[in-house]
């Protein structure tokens, strides 16, 4: 998946101080993991979560969000946030969110 590198540069501003994310290129762009699982990611416009199915119905009520969907079938627990709604909200926020997800997943 293509990518902006400025949004790239802010996701590794917002990330720099977390601890246990890695950033590893992945899909043609970048992802961001923690402790080895996949947290968020950067794509031409929009930042993905991944913030789990549980969590899903309250992450789109959210302005901005959409599921995340590449091939027509939309991929459960992972959603897109348009660039401007997430930097408005505060990637930080955003992070926090998803981190609730991925947190809890067993380190790889």
């Amino acid at each position: 998946m293509p990518y902006d590198p400025h949004l790239a540069d802010l996701m590794r501003q917002a990330v720099e101080d977390r601890a246990g994310i890695t950033e590893k290129k992945m899909f043609g762009g970048f992802c961001w993991m923690l402790n080895g699982n996949m947290l968020c990611g950067v794509e031409v416009g929009r930042f993905m979560f991944r913030i789990g199915k549980e969590l899903e119905p309250e992450a789109l009520k959210k302005p901005g969000t959409s599921p995340m969907d590449i091939t027509g079938r939309p991929m459960g627990g992972i959603i897109w946030v348009d660039a401007d709604e997430a930097i408005d909200a505060g990637l930080d926020s955003w992070l926090d969110f998803a981190s609730q997800f991925v947190g809890a997943l067993k380190p790889k």
